[in-house]
C-alpha cells in the first residue's frame, strides 16, 4: 500500500507552555489522508482545528509528533525546504478569499504559477482551465471586489490548485457565505477536487456538507476521533 498523502502522528500542541494558562490544543492526533480521499474535519469553535490545518500545512510546528506529507517527514526540516513543500505540494482554501484585489481572477492564479517557474503563457492556460471547471472563466478580468462572493471563493479555489498541489487544506471553505451560495460552490469545490484526484482535508461546521465527503473526523479538547 503506498503511503497516504498525509500523515500525523502523535501530534502535540500546546501555547504559553509551562507558563500560567497554557492551552493544550492538541493532544496525540493520529490522521491519515489517503491518496484521492476527502476527509471532512468538523469541530467546536476554538477546538483547536485552525491548529491542526497549520501543523498539516507547515505553518505551524508540532511540540512532539510526526508530521509526513508524501511519506517525507516534515519535523524538522529548514524553513526554505518547508516553504518549497508548501508552494509546491499543499494548497491552502480560507473562509475569505485573500485575493489580491488589484489584481484580476485569472492573475491572482497565474501568480503563484510564476512564482514557481512555470511560463507566463502556461500559467494563463492553466488558469484559464480551472475557472472553466468551476464556471467562472467568464470572470478571468475581473478584480475579485467586482465578482460576488460565491466568484470570489471559486477563484481562491482555483488558485489554491494552481501549483498542482497533492494536498488541499480548506479551512471554513464556504463559512462566508449565504447557505445556498455555500452548496453551489462547495459542489464546484468537490467537482474541483474528484477531477484531479486531489487529497483533501476540509474542516467545516456544515454537517451536512461533511456528509457528502468520504470520511468524517472529529475534533474535541484536542483528541481526534470518528465523526
Amino acid at each position: 500500500m503506498s503511503d497516504p498523502v498525509l500523515a500525523l502522528e502523535g501530534v502535540t500542541k500546546t501555547y504559553n507552555k509551562g507558563k500560567p494558562g497554557a492551552v493544550e490544543v492538541l493532544r496525540g492526533v493520529d490522521l491519515h489522508v489517503a491518496r484521492g480521499e476527502v476527509v471532512a474535519l468538523v469541530a467546536p469553535s476554538g477546538a483547536g482545528k485552525s491548529t491542526l490545518l497549520h501543523i498539516a500545512g507547515l505553518l505551524d510546528t508540532p511540540d512532539t509528533g510526526s508530521v509526513r506529507i508524501g511519506g517525507d517527514e516534515m519535523v524538522g526540516l529548514s524553513d526554505r525546504r518547508r516553504t518549497i513543500v508548501r508552494r509546491n505540494d499543499v494548497g491552502f482554501v480560507y473562509q475569505f478569499h485573500h485575493l489580491l484585489p488589484e489584481f484580476s481572477a485569472v492573475e491572482n492564479i497565474v501568480l503563484p504559477q510564476l512564482a514557481r517557474g512555470v511560463s507566463r503563457a502556461e500559467a494563463q492556460i492553466r488558469a484559464l482551465d480551472l475557472m472553466a471547471r468551476v464556471g467562472v472563466a467568464e470572470r478571468a478580468d475581473h478584480r475579485p471586489a467586482a465578482m460576488s462572493g460565491g466568484e470570489q471563493q471559486r477563484v481562491a479555489f482555483c488558485r489554491a490548485l494552481a501549483n498542482e498541489p497533492r494536498l488541499l487544506l480548506a479551512d471554513e471553505p464556504t463559512g462566508n457565505l449565504d447557505p445556498e451560495t455555500s452548496d453551489t460552490v462547495f459542489e464546484a469545490l468537490m467537482d474541483l477536487v474528484r477531477s484531479t484526484g486531489l487529497s483533501a482535508l476540509i474542516a467545516t461546521h456544515n454537517m451536512a456538507l461533511a456528509a457528502r465527503m468520504d470520511r468524517v473526523l472529529r475534533l474535541d479538547k484536542g483528541v481526534l476521533g470518528a465523526g
